[in-house]
């Protein structure tokens, strides 16, 4: 996904990106690629809070009843912090990896 830009990405160019990727036909490393992105730590997680406000405020904006739909196969810490790797799997593959 990276690849595909043709000079920096900010944070709007990067929810349009991923936003056009969510059509069920990318990978599940491109989708982690793009939440790595909102990772710099590399902690394997996002703030669901910060996540939630990011995807209704930026680009093509989600509802609250879209996000909190994405919301509920995410794996959730007492924290606060979203899975994003296992989220990824979710989207990509439409059930809960088994462990």
């Amino acid at each position: 996904m990276l690849q595909e830009a043709s000079g920096p990405i900010n944070f709007t160019t990067f929810l349009n990106m991923f936003g056009e990727k969510l059509t069920g036909t990318d990978a599940e490393e491109t989708i982690l690629n793009a939440f790595k992105m909102l990772d710099p730590e590399g902690k394997g997680s996002i703030n669901k809070d910060y996540i939630k406000r990011l995807l209704m405020s930026q680009a093509d904006k989600m509802t609250t009843e879209e996000v909190d739909q994405m919301l509920q196969f995410a794996k959730i810490d007492a924290a606060g912090n979203l899975d994003y790797k296992a989220l990824s799997y979710v989207l990509t593959h439409g059930e809960e990896k088994e462990e």
